[in-house]
């Protein structure tokens, strides 16, 4: 029997705001525990919250941007539960009024387009932090991160594979970058998600029982988690056993799925319209000023760098991963006005020394590997000294000038003092010379190399290649 799999994602993203969406604590990431707390967000009797208007401008610059409905009228409610690093016993959410409804996003996967759909979008507050010790059995609390403002992004389930759920899931971590409303940061858990998962028949309409995956905050752990509960669900149905409905943590040190708790429905919480929180009511004014100042997005900026630099769509796709890397690429571009060039140095030589960390983390400046490869086609240096350039700015922060100048690197490129060294070489390989006149031109290499040993690869490759074919025809 070959099986379906329905994937549908609830990401949870933490505004970029500078104070908490109820009360004016700092959302500062790193302070010592319970320092960031007031009355309000430790829910203590007689405090009332007040609505932070960021995470509202926030939201619908979100909304905006996933070709979503604004409503003009979203109310906050209650969410109840226990659990310890929730002081009020309740989270202020939303439930049947949110923010936004009915958007969208376009993912690519192997090649092919697929629209997803996104249920809602709303605003709520985020719980503390349990921190557990190893040692003993005891728990503690931190309550700095309560009340930090979240928005809460719910797909529909059209994703039909971990590959699709992973590629939507970048797809949005890109959006709230590029809008500046979230810093992504998933070590942190300034960007989760959970994942909602089941399996059916081919051609069956009903949903299978489903299963959630909680608070995944890495790429690889998200399409690992989804790949194993694929597996792991369809074992079960073929022996004709029953899935159950439950929530999961991923252990990556056993890369498998383990029960956490019985699965919640909306019911188990018990919503029910704020009290201390008024309807929020928006209007199209509000909503235009805010489209008017929304930014290049990952699509846009994707299509320009391929009609703008005549970029393949490859290119165009790494380098609009992130927009710290685009800002970098762009910024290069006009130093090396080469964009094909700048590009390839980008996808191979940089990336490859970063191995996955920020671009802003490099030690590079864009205007600084401008300059190298400016030095590459002024023929001042040859494309293999300047991948040794490369190395030593990444861990010097140096100028291209400044090394080369340094190290005495600059590219012999007078035909004379060359045209000396080529005839010596050629004197010297009596044999590899009459196998290149009689037609195996691949002899070129040897030649070239013998002259890049003699002059320290500051040899002009082009230049040496003139001078070698016209002392061997000649």
């Amino acid at each position: 029997m070959e099986f379906e799999t329905v994937i549908g994602l609830e990401i949870h993203a933490q505004m970029k705001t500078d104070s908490k969406i109820f009360c004016g604590c700092s959302t500062e990431f790193g302070a010592p525990p319970n320092t960031h707390t007031c009355p309000v967000c430790l829910g203590m009797p007689g405090s009332l919250p007040v609505l932070n208007k960021r995470v509202l401008d926030f939201a619908i610059k979100v909304g905006l941007s996933t070709h979503s409905r604004i409503n003009p009228v979203n109310q906050f409610a209650r969410k109840n539960y226990f659990y310890p690093d929730l002081p009020k016993g309740y989270q202020t959410s939303q439930y049947d009024k949110p923010i936004i409804e009915d958007g969208y996003i376009d993912i690519e996967v192997e090649g092919e387009q697929k629209r997803i759909g996104i249920t809602r979008i709303h605003m709520e507050e985020d719980a503390g932090k349990l921190i557990h010790d190893e040692r003993e059995p005891v728990s503690y609390v931190d309550l700095n991160r309560t009340g930090t403002p979240l928005l809460e992004i719910v797909s529909e389930p059209d994703l039909r594979s971990p590959q699709e759920a992973s590629a939507y899931l970048k797809k949005i971590h890109a959006i709230l970058r590029y809008l500046d409303v979230c810093d992504g940061n998933m070590q942190e858990g300034s960007f989760r998600c959970d994942a909602n998962i089941s399996l059916r028949p081919v051609g069956q309409r009903k949903f299978g029982i489903r299963t959630e995956l909680k608070n995944m905050n890495s790429f690889r752990n998200v399409q690992a988690a989804l790949e194993y509960e694929v597996r792991r669900q369809r074992d079960l149905l073929l022996e004709k056993e029953e899935v159950v409905q439950q929530t999961l943590l991923w252990n990556p040190d056993t890369s498998k799925t383990e029960p956490m708790r019985g699965k919640e429905d909306a019911h188990d919480y018990r919503y029910f319209p704020c009290p201390d929180l008024i309807p929020v009511e928006i209007d199209t004014q509000w909503i235009e000023e805010i489209r008017e100042g929304l930014p290049e997005l990952p699509d846009q900026k994707r299509r320009r760098f391929i009609d703008d630099f005549s970029l393949p769509e490859y290119d165009a796709v790494i380098l609009t991963e992130s927009k710290e890397l685009a800002d970098y690429f762009e910024a290069a571009v006009e130093i090396c006005p080469q964009p094909k060039k700048v590009s390839n140095w980008m996808m191979t030589e940089l990336l490859r020394e970063l191995k996955g960390a920020e671009i802003d983390q490099c030690h590079v400046r864009p205007d600084q590997l401008g300059s190298l490869l400016n030095m590459v086609e002024e023929g001042t240096i040859s494309g293999k000294i300047a991948k040794a350039v490369f190395a030593d700015m990444l861990d010097s922060g140096k100028d291209p000038e400044l090394i080369v100048k340094e190290k005495n690197l600059v590219q012999v490129s007078d035909a004379s003092e060359l045209l000396a060294l080529v005839r010596e070489i050629i004197e010297q390989n009596p044999g590899q010379a009459e196998e290149f006149r009689g037609g195996k031109t691949k002899v070129m290499g040897y030649f070239i190399g013998q002259l890049m040993q003699k002059t320290k690869g500051k040899a002009n490759p082009k230049l040496a290649n003139q001078l070698f074919n016209q002392e061997l025809s000649g």
